[in-house]
């Protein structure tokens, strides 16, 4: 069975790792090329978009690719959309492997929001703004005057920043600890984040809650299709060796 793994998260690379000790599976995961330098996966790697659904479609054909398993970033629409299209054109099985949101609990200050546009309207003049949500969202932001920002991400911005802004580079993960002194050191007011889910970056949302600060989270985009889906890499693992034990 050969398997292509959209990735780009640590949930693919577990994957990967997992399905390279399984006789029987050969693996290729996918990188958008988004990061500068990559954390790459066991296995066999490539590195760049498809071109589009159609093009995503015929690469699948031309690999002999038996199942697609989307493993990446819950906000990362637009390859879903892709994956979904293009598995359906080729008969290509997929299987979505994603992160449980994350929900609010006793203690925690949210407002949900929609979008980026929509974080950036609801941020109170005269915040002190932690801003984890990836470099690509920055640009967002970058109409707000009224507030400053710390803006945490792995790779610098290309586009528009705030006008009041400092740039912190850095990988996670992160735990509790730091990112208390992250929130203390900068006079933190108002986190911002995605709703990513998982473990990886659950701790600023733990120490937003110890320090009564409110959290802004932009909702995940909708998604379409019928693929199954699963939220650990285990589940995963399951499917597919079921899958290939039944031969198909």
């Amino acid at each position: 069975m050969r398997v292509l793994i959209l990735g780009g998260t640590t949930e693919s690379r577990v994957l990967a790792a997992a399905l390279d000790t399984v006789q029987g599976i050969e693996t290729i995961t996918s990188l958008a090329g988004r990061v500068a330098e990559p954390i790459l996966p066991v296995g066999q790697t490539r590195i760049g978009g498809f071109g589009g659904s159609d093009a995503l479609a015929v690469w699948l054909r031309d690999n002999s690719i038996d199942v697609v398993v989307d493993a990446t970033h819950p906000f990362a629409s637009t390859i879903g959309a892709h994956a979904e299209q293009a598995t359906r054109a080729s008969s290509v099985a997929l299987l979505v492997l994603t992160r449980p949101p994350w929900t609010p609990g006793e203690g925690d200050r949210w407002t949900s929001v929609a979008s980026l546009p929509d974080a950036s309207s609801a941020i109170p003049p005269g915040s002190r703004v932690f801003l984890t949500t990836g470099r690509q969202g920055v640009h967002h932001f970058a109409s707000v005057a009224h507030s400053w920002f710390l803006v945490r991400a792995i790779d610098a911005p290309t586009g528009p920043e705030p006008p009041h802004m400092t740039l912190h580079l850095s990988r996670g993960p992160f735990d509790v600890d730091h990112e208390s002194m992250m929130l203390a050191d900068n006079r933190i007011d108002l986190l911002i984040t995605k709703n990513s889910g998982g473990d990886m970056t659950r701790a600023k949302l733990a120490a937003a809650r110890a320090a009564s600060i409110p959290v802004i989270v932009v909702d995940r985009p909708a998604r379409t299709g019928s693929a199954p889906m699963v939220f650990d890499v285990a589940a995963a693992v399951d499917w597919l060796t079921n899958r290939l034990r039944a031969g198909l």
